[in-house]
């Protein structure tokens, strides 16, 4: 199988798998041992993330998913909150 080392001869050997996907943030970094994720932070309540490390914080931050109703809250604040109401036709605007 090779020398003794941490290369190409030993590679075979490696078939245990220490982390799995996560419950949280799917990512496969859930040890299985220690019980926690290695990306998230699952169990804890608190989701992981360090100052030390900002493009990390940046790629999982608001903004990075579908933001399926914060996108539309600038335009709706803008408007007021309005609901319920249809706008003027501009084309009976202009005949008049």
């Amino acid at each position: 199988m090779g020398k003794i080392g941490k290369g190409t001869g030993s590679f075979g050997k490696r078939h245990n798998k220490s982390h799995t996907m996560c419950r949280r943030c799917g990512r496969r970094s859930y040890h299985i041992q220690k019980a926690t994720c290695g990306a998230c932070g699952y169990p804890s309540a608190r989701k992981r993330n360090y100052n030390w490390s900002t493009k990390a914080i940046g790629r999982r931050t608001t903004g990075t998913g579908r933001m399926r109703y914060l996108k539309t809250l600038p335009r709706r604040f803008k408007n007021g909150f309005r609901e319920g109401t249809v706008a003027k036709s501009k084309k009976r605007a202009a005949a008049e």
